[in-house]
């Protein structure tokens, strides 16, 4: 594992570092802020999972959360969001390939052997972390667009695993937008009964636990409509009699304006779950 960056923040350290990865057969980097705090213990970790297009750098350097964590005393994990490098299978579409691994294990080829992303942040990546760095073993996971989409899956997908979940305008039900379905036609094959596996609004009626859920979208966010469909979400959770608290916020876009606008309730969330 190398370190590629080390910058002070809010009292802590912004760092990102470097390591090769079994799981997805490449190089891959990730995002570590540690607080003030973790000088003189162990703290619970938020993991951040990003959207299309996106690396590891838009979480640290747009969302401002280095100063709600350093509040709360709370490890930000940000991965990357695909596999990278030059062996790795692409597509000429921003929604398919490098940036657009969506949180899955892909079953067709070419992209099976790279893109594992699901396996990465559900396991090598809290192995390595909890390896190398003061944490606890309390864990949340929250993400935005596509992040969205993984946080929600791999939360209900693995019971015990979090103490929390939160979401801003999550793809909630793939398997019914666009970009779901060109991702997991791609990914997963045409069977359409495998695509429920990483779907939220489908896996939501069988959770094991109630963990706490909040979901921000913003009412003038352009993909609202056709690409994130909230409503899916909301009528599977009331189906499960599922905690879901699902805000509607006025005049927000998809942008990272309405991700750092909110970020610091999110944190807060996460933090009276990791906590406790």
């Amino acid at each position: 594992m190398e370190r590629l960056e080390h910058r002070a923040c809010c009292g802590g350290w912004q760092d990102v570092y470097r390591h090769d990865s079994s799981v997805l057969n490449c190089t891959m980097n990730f995002a570590v802020y540690l607080p003030p705090q973790a000088a003189q213990q162990k703290l619970p970790v938020l993991y951040w999972l990003s959207g299309l297009t996106c690396s590891e750098q838009n979480f640290i350097t747009k969302a401002g959360a280095q100063r709600y964590a350093a509040e709360h005393g709370v490890i930000l994990v940000v991965p990357d969001t695909s596999p990278r490098g030059d062996a790795v299978a692409d597509a000429d579409a921003y929604d398919l390939g490098k940036g657009a691994g969506f949180y899955l294990n892909a079953t067709q080829a070419p992209w099976d052997r790279h893109y594992r992303m699901y396996d990465y942040v559900v396991e090598e990546l809290p192995a390595l972390v909890e390896a190398h760095f003061p944490v606890t073993a309390a864990r949340a996971i929250s993400g935005h667009s596509m992040g969205g989409h993984g946080a929600l899956v791999i939360a209900l997908k693995n019971p015990g695993r979090y103490r929390s979940v939160s979401a801003f305008a999550p793809i909630v039900a793939p398997s019914r937008v666009p970009w779901g379905e060109k991702a997991f036609t791609a990914y997963l094959g045409e069977d359409r009964a495998a695509w429920q596996a990483y779907d939220a609004s489908e896996l939501i009626g069988a959770a094991q636990e109630r963990l706490p859920l909040l979901i921000d979208q913003g009412d003038a966010d352009e993909f609202l409509d056709d690409q994130l469909k909230p409503q899916l979400l909301q009528a599977a959770a009331d189906a499960a009699v599922y905690p879901l608290t699902l805000r509607l916020q006025r005049g927000y876009d998809h942008s990272y304006y309405f991700i750092a606008s909110f970020i610091g309730e999110h944190i807060a969330h996460h933090a009276r779950a990791l906590h406790t």
